[in-house]
């Protein structure tokens, strides 16, 4: 019975650390880019997209597809390194299972 409650403390243990871990990802934030830097995008580690920024000689008026696709190449970038953060933190208490709606 002591086995099964130092178990049960342990666990406990561990499901505060993801917490807090999970917690943490949000203050941290990950940087993606497009076309050499003219296009920046900041996300935190929940994937919460904190700013755009595009330098006035990505814009072209005469060429807004361009544009469009530095802006969905820089997200995509930033939410990849979000994904890579998150597994990054949370995968030293999953032991690098891919828990479904952990993370």
């Amino acid at each position: 019975m002591n086995n099964m409650n130092q178990m049960m403390k342990q666990v406990k243990k561990m499901q505060e650390q993801m917490l807090k871990a999970q917690e943490e990802l949000g203050e941290k934030t990950v940087d993606g880019s497009a076309g050499g830097g003219v296009v920046t995008v900041q996300v935190n580690g929940h994937k919460k997209v904190l700013s755009i920024n595009i330098k006035p000689e990505a814009v072209d008026p005469d060429d807004v597809e361009m544009l469009q696709d530095l802006v969905l190449t820089a997200v995509n970038d930033a939410l990849t390194k979000a994904d890579e953060l998150a597994n990054n933190d949370m995968g030293k208490f999953t032991g690098g299972m891919k828990i479904p709606g952990l993370f």
